[in-house]
């Protein structure tokens, strides 16, 4: 137990509540040691106010003994020595010793407590076995026990504990003991929260204070740290870190204020110099000096930041969270400067450096003493800060003390470095003994300048590798760009240069402009130095034309470029080539004519849009475009591909438009990928459920891949000027800044593709190069062939009238020169028609109108000669003229090809539009000479005829009639006259007497007329007729023209009518009308009209006693379903070959329908014997096919008798007969047979008992 004059020491892990015992101390002595370590086994709930989480906590204390002294006086706010809890130990058993000492000494222990207004007390009283057996006349326990609490718990009786035996090892003992222990718990526990409310209460009202006068921050502040204190004791460090969090918080706060112009006056005390700058103190946990100084309000802003972050920094390590002290560490370092700042805290120069560096090496020393190397390594992201922080802040001191200039420092410089080592003051106890502490390596870095050297790369390196190690590659070369600033300032450019080059790197690849702008600069600066005049050229263009610089450094860089141009040399210096890209850029490209394709010494012009990013003029002695000739294997090609043609990269307007070229080391412009996101769904395999959800990025590779292939930029890249045989240049340029526009003439002697491959600009000794223009420009120089075409001016030429035809000369490489000709071979089916006023008009090869002049045509008897005016080489000449194609009476049959004179093939041309596939043609054929060619050019042109005639011959009886069909085919109408029918033998026994009654008829498009004659004849008319029907046609549109013929020549066959048909029907006997349903007569009668002719005698026709017979077959069939034919419907009969002679056949039909009913079809055919050769026609086999009809053999001999089965049986009977000889059947002329009976009708009425009425109308 410890004494009471014992001052509490404020180390906090180390204090316990204190509990004072009063009573027994000899009792209490013997129970201490069990008390004391069984207490904070068990945790105890604590439940807090102001909706704060419970917490469980192990409870521990201090036990001490009772003195008037220990109880808090009026204002005492200090909870460290505040005794919570306030116990009595009594084992008195005995009534007359309890009235004689005890009761009194408890009285007067109680009556202390209330004096202070303590309530939390506790008395304990100890039951002995011993105590019992030595006095037999004590009361029971519970009269002692309930003596007191009748007169001190009357109210509270749960005041008063009673242990049974505690030191024995019994169950009753062990339970009364953990009894106790549970209630001290609880009742520690009570006054813990209940007095720890009131002193939050307490300074909750103090902080609300603080915008009165006269508020202290320090008053404050050690308030609100006892409190830190307390959960501090109680290992709720959490809770602390809590309480001066809220500390910084607050005075960060007034600070700010005070920057903005509202300050307190407790400010003007952390407003005093700083006189001291040692750094932080990490290595004990309370710095006692400075915390002295808080209490007394002498602490500067240093000493309150560093004594509170030195708290902070304690209870983060308790916590185990050693790395949230680095990061608050650095943001404190940073925090303080500005904080000086704003309250405007006189510094001596220098000093802000040393206590920034002393306190960065302190924190990363306290986290090296509480991690391992393996923790530190893996964690190295959270220490990099501070390592660079102390680098920057080293290099600063360097800098201010003349420690990293070449001469090394000056008097001045020593003195300073003196006053700043003097402000350490002396080294603390605790590093003494430490050879790396932070006091000896700054006093040791500012000792001399290699001493500061060998510190200043350690630190530098360190960083830069801990940089790489966690792949933050922007802050590596950030420390590098400032190695390289240290080693320009020590006189080593070489070695500067590689730390700028890496720097530029990364801001080019990541599109800083403003750093590398300025890296560019110190580059500069370095290349200089070095002696490396390409590249200096190269980074001074660069610099010209940077934007981000004044117009004064951009002139500067720029006439570094000029001066050493025009520098004079006596000896030969090569020339520096330098990119493009940077001193000018090309943007369009501009081709005249916009087809980027000329003839063979044609003129082409190229006008370049070049924009000079250089802020003044400068004078180009040349400007040259290397081309690139290449030889196009097929030189010759037509003019419709010539001037269509686009070349590569030129758009329909001849404009190449250039995307901004990339400038030597300039930002790239690649735009990171797109975010590709898609939903990721996990679900149980057994029932479907869903587990979690997400978003998965599919390009993830693409978006976190590391950047860092980027070229050198700032050395040149090795452009190489081509040496090329075809140059485009122009002398003495002067590009002005901004866009200016050069023209080129393009070189067209030889023909072929011309590629532009390189730009170069010289200016003196320099040449700036684009070493390959993108997209690829080119231009085509042709050499072209003479070539003659013909076409026609409409869709389709029509044959009969005169048509124009179109005449393309495209000369070529050849020069038509006075007497140069076309010489055209005539034919007599197709004239050429010329007229005087025949004009011929010269193009040039982009269509532009030249000339006009007039043809002279001259005819011969089989040639026609056209003369050429003069046209120079890469023209067209144009004209047209008239040609007609005679039709002929017979149409020759059409070839698929023809093949010329010269070895070419040439098929018929098709017209524009799909013709009529019914509509007749004719291919003409001129034979040109031109005078470029020793072959003959076959021009094949193709002719519609306008017509179409078709004949047909008419029967009525024995009266014949011809009928011929004119139908116009084409698009246009015509006027025809004078219709003719002749027959060409001029039989006098026949006339063809016209019935056509107009002189003149209209036919208009896609129409057709009509023209009738009748034959009249005095003899027998002839088998065969050969005739022709001409007439005379002109286009309707011309007013004057003249008629041109037509003739359609045509043969008729079988001309004379043999047999005359007729049928009648007739309706059962004693009925007027024909009924459906009821059967009629039909009496079929036949007569020959002629005896015996040429067309009889065949194998069909027999002779028997000087009487001729021919067999003829009959079918009556109904292909309308009007009839029904009852019985035998066809029949083979004996026909004899006499005029007049008549054969009647009888057969039985039903109406199916009601009304006029047309006769049923009756067929006529001739009967020829099985063993006829002659070929069927294939009309019969047709007929014959579609019936199914077959003979049978035994009907053969009797023809009056015979018949044909019925249409059901001709299946089997024609299977009964396979393999027999069949006779054939052959149909008679169209003309031969005339049926008196077509077209005539018969009335048939319904039956009486129809209840369903049907009328067939016809």
């Amino acid at each position: 137990m410890e004494s009471q004059e014992e001052k509490p020491i404020i180390y906090t892990m180390e204090n316990k509540p204190i509990v004072t015992c009063a009573g027994d101390q000899n009792l209490f002595t013997s129970l201490y040691h069990s008390l004391a370590q069984q207490l904070p086994r068990e945790p105890m709930e604590w439940r807090r106010s102001y909706g704060r989480p419970p917490k469980m906590i192990h409870l521990e204390a201090n036990f001490v003994q009772f003195k008037e002294d220990l109880l808090p006086k009026e204002g005492n706010k200090a909870l460290l020595t505040f005794p919570f809890l306030h116990i009595f130990w009594t084992d008195c058993c005995d009534t007359e010793i309890y009235k004689a000492s005890v009761k009194e000494d408890i009285i007067r222990w109680h009556n202390t407590l209330k004096t202070y207004n303590t309530a939390d007390w506790l008395i304990v009283v100890i039951e002995s076995d011993a105590k019992k057996k030595n006095k037999t006349n004590i009361l029971p326990r519970t009269s002692i026990v309930d003596k007191i609490r009748n007169d001190f718990c009357n109210k509270q009786s749960d005041r008063c504990v009673v242990i049974s035996d505690p030191l024995k090892d019994s169950s009753r003992s062990q339970e009364s003991w953990s009894a106790f222990l549970t209630k001290l718990r609880t009742l520690l526990l009570m006054s813990f929260t209940k007095n720890l409310g009131k002193f939050e209460d307490d300074m909750r009202t103090l902080r609300e204070k603080r915008t009165e006068p006269g508020w202290s921050f320090c008053e404050y502040f050690m308030v609100q740290e006892e409190l830190a204190f307390v959960f501090e004791m109680l290992q709720q460090f959490e809770d602390a870190l809590v309480q001066y969090d809220e500390l910084d918080a607050l005075f960060t706060q007034y600070v700010v204020n005070f920057g903005a112009g509202d300050g307190a006056n407790w400010l003007s005390s952390f407003c005093q110099p700083v006189r001291s700058w040692n750094g932080l103190i990490l290595r004990k946990p309370i710095d006692m000096e400075k915390r002295d100084l808080i209490q007394r309000s002498q602490a500067s802003l240093l000493d309150l930041r560093s004594y509170l972050f030195s708290r902070q920094c304690t209870l983060l390590i308790f916590l185990q969270r050693p790395w949230e002290v680095t990061q608050r560490a650095l943001e404190l370092l940073h925090n303080c400067v500005q904080e000086l700042r704003l309250l405007e805290v006189s510094v001596l120069q220098g000093a802000l450096h040393c206590w920034v560096f002393l306190s960065c090496l302190e924190v990363l020393q306290r986290i090296e003493g509480c991690c391992d190397r393996v923790q530190l390594d893996s964690n190295s992201s959270h220490t990099v800060g501070l390592w660079t922080y102390a680098t920057e802040k080293l290099k600063c001191l360097g800098y201010l003390c003349g420690l990293v200039s070449e001469n090394g420092p000056n008097s001045e410089d020593l003195n300073r470095t003196v006053d700043i080592l003097a402000g350490l003051g002396a080294e603390r106890p605790e590093t003494a003994n430490s050879l790396q502490s932070p006091y000896k390596k700054l006093k040791e870095a500012l000792s001399s300048v290699e001493a500061f050297e060998k510190h200043y790369l350690e630190l530098s390196h360190t960083a830069m590798e801990m940089y790489k190690t966690i792949d933050r590659l922007r802050s590596a070369r950030l420390v590098g760009k400032s190695l390289a600033e240290f080693y320009m300032r020590k006189g080593d450019p070489q070695k500067a240069d590689t730390f700028l080059q890496d720097s530029l790197k990364t801001y080019l690849a990541e599109g800083w402009t403003l750093p590398v702008t300025h890296t560019r600069k110190q580059i500069a600066e370095c290349q200089k130095q070095l002696g490396q005049t390409e590249n200096y050229l190269q980074t001074s263009s660069l610099l010209a034309s940077d934007t981000n610089l004044t117009y004064e450094e951009r002139k500067h860089f720029c006439q570094e470029i000029l001066n050493f141009a025009n520098r004079q040399s006596d000896n030969q210096v090569q020339k520096v080539v330098l990119g493009m890209s940077s001193f000018a850029q090309l943007q369009q490209l501009l081709f005249s004519p916009a087809s980027a394709v000329v003839h063979v010494g044609g003129l082409l012009a190229l006008e370049l849009s070049l924009h000079s990013n250089m802020p003044v003029p400068v004078h180009l002695e040349q400007l040259a475009a290397n081309v690139y000739f290449s030889i196009e294997r097929n030189s010759v090609r037509k003019t419709g591909d010539l001037l269509g043609k686009q070349r590569v990269g030129s758009s329909s307007n001849g404009i190449v438009h250039f995307q901004a070229e990339s400038v030597i080391g300039s930002l790239p412009r690649t735009s990171p990928p797109t975010l590709e996101l898609y939903e990721m769904h996990d679900r149980s395999p057994s029932d479907n459920a869903l587990n979690s959800s997400g978003v998965v990025c599919k390009n993830v590779h693409l978006l976190l891949r590391r950047q860092e292939s980027v070229s050198s930029i700032e050395t040149p890249s090795g452009v190489a000027i081509e040496d090329s045989a075809q140059i485009l240049k122009i002398n003495n340029v002067s590009l002005m800044p901004g866009m200016n526009t050069i023209q080129f003439t393009a070189l067209s002697q030889e023909p072929g593709t011309y590629t532009l491959r390189q730009l170069c600009a010289t200016v003196g000794k320099v040449q700036f190069v684009l070493p390959h223009i993108y997209p690829i420009v080119q231009y085509e120089v042709y050499s072209q062939e003479p070539q003659l075409t013909v076409e026609p001016l409409t869709d389709i030429l029509l044959a009969g009238i005169p048509q124009k035809v179109k005449f393309t000369i495209v000369t070529g490489h050849y020069t038509i020169k006075k007497g140069d000709a076309l010489q055209l071979s005539n034919a007599d089916a197709m004239p050429i028609l010329h007229s005087t006023g025949c004009n011929a008009t010269i193009l040039s090869n982009t269509g532009e109108r030249v000339g006009e002049t007039k043809l002279s045509i001259q005819s011969s008897e089989k040639v026609t000669s056209i003369t050429l005016p003069q046209t120079p080489a890469y023209h067209m000449i144009e004209f047209e003229l008239e040609v007609m194609c005679h039709i002929p009476s017979v149409l020759p049959k059409p070839s698929d090809s023809e093949r010329l004179t010269n070895g070419e093939v040439h098929r018929r041309t098709k017209s524009k539009h799909k013709t009529d596939s019914c509509m007749a043609y004719i291919d003409q054929k001129i034979s040109i000479d031109c005078p470029w060619s020793i072959y003959s050019t076959l021009i094949a042109l193709t002719f519609y005829i306008p017509f179409k005639a078709k004949h047909s011959l008419l029967s009525a009886g024995k009266r014949k009639y011809i009928q011929v069909c004119l139908q116009n085919m084409s698009d246009i109408n015509f006027n025809v006259l004078d219709h003719h029918l002749i027959e060409i033998q001029h039989r006098p026994m026949l006339k063809l007497l016209s019935l056509n009654m107009k002189a003149t008829q209209l036919i208009y498009s896609k129409q057709s007329v009509f023209c009738l004659w009748e034959m009249k004849w005095t003899d027998v008319l002839p088998s065969c007729l050969h005739c022709v029907f001409s007439v005379s046609f002109s286009p309707a549109t011309e007013e004057e023209s003249s008629f041109k013929p037509y003739s359609y020549e045509f043969q008729l066959e079988n001309v004379s009518t043999l047999y005359n048909v007729k049928a009648q029907i007739l309706p059962t006997p004693g009925v007027e009308h024909c009924h459906t349903g009821s059967l009629c007569s039909l009496e079929v009668s036949i007569t020959r009209l002629s005896d015996l002719v040429e067309l009889d005698r065949d194998e069909g026709l027999t002779e028997s006693d000087g009487l001729c017979t021919s067999k003829l077959m009959y079918e009556v069939v109904d292909n309308s379903s009007n009839w029904a034919v009852c019985g035998k419907s066809s029949g083979v009969i004996s026909m004899p070959v006499v005029a007049s002679a008549t054969h009647k056949v009888q057969m039985e039909v039903m109406p199916l329908f009601a009304g006029n009913l047309p006769f049923p079809n009756i067929r006529v055919l001739k009967y020829l014997p099985h063993h006829s050769m002659l070929t069927i026609q294939s009309d019969t086999d047709s007929w014959i096919e579609n019936d199914s009809l077959s003979i049978d053999k035994a009907l053969d001999e009797q023809a009056d008798n015979s018949s044909i089965r019925s249409r059901t049986s001709t299946h089997s009977t024609g299977s009964e007969h396979k393999g027999l000889p069949i006779p054939r059947l052959e149909p008679f002329s169209p003309c031969q047979i005339f049926n008196s009976s077509s077209g005539e009708q018969v009335l048939v009425v319904p039956s009486k008992d129809d209840h369903v009425l049907e009328v067939n109308v016809t």
